[in-house]
């Protein structure tokens, strides 16, 4: 097994050596899907979804989220992954919108030194019998020296962000939430 600190200091040798790094060092792509039940009613999650006061709130490590036009935001924050504290700075934005049923969320941002990482979410809003089921399907990927941490970590790191985030939403709208069943793609 490899350490972080090995391929990290792996990375960094290439990359003096004027070589580029070792393709291998490239982290997969990350798939995240989730279901909640939120006790509350589907246009009151879809507007607090889209307001940047509840979305900082719910989201750790979060300095900075501000629409910079109606369906882009600009982001600042800070994360651990794995042994690494990060500030990561990106843009996220909306696409193929419908109003309190769906729409798609991508980004990419930069970790300094560290790199970048890119990914969307397709969220959707329906109808349940305690208020609204909210479900997303989220894919990811980094690259440089976040990538050499595994995805194992960065996956952990994702999935613990996105609990904590669903924790404090359904707060952040005085409504219960329970995450659901989720089936994976394809039939899983």
């Amino acid at each position: 097994m490899r350490t972080a600190y090995g391929l990290f200091a792996r990375y960094w040798c290439q990359k003096a050596a004027g070589k580029a790094p070792d393709a291998n060092l490239r982290a997969p792509l990350v798939q995240f899907a989730g279901r909640y039940a939120l006790t509350a009613p589907r246009m009151r999650v879809w507007e607090a979804l889209n307001d940047v006061g509840v979305l900082k709130s719910c989201i750790r490590g979060c300095e900075r989220i501000e629409w910079t036009s109606d369906s882009e935001l600009e982001v600042a924050m800070k994360a651990t992954i794995g042994p690494m504290q990060l500030k990561i700075e990106g843009t996220l934005w909306l696409s193929d919108i419908i109003v309190a049923e769906r729409y798609t969320l991508s980004g990419k941002g930069r970790a300094g030194w560290m790199g970048g990482a890119r990914g969307s979410a397709d969220v959707n809003l329906a109808d349940h019998p305690d208020g609204t089921e909210l479900a997303f399907l989220a894919k990811g990927e980094v690259d440089s020296a976040i990538a050499r941490l595994g995805a194992t970590v960065v996956g952990g790191a994702a999935q613990g962000v996105i609990d904590r985030f669903f924790d404090r939403f359904a707060a952040a709208i005085d409504a219960g939430s329970t995450p659901l069943r989720h089936d994976a793609p394809g039939g899983g």
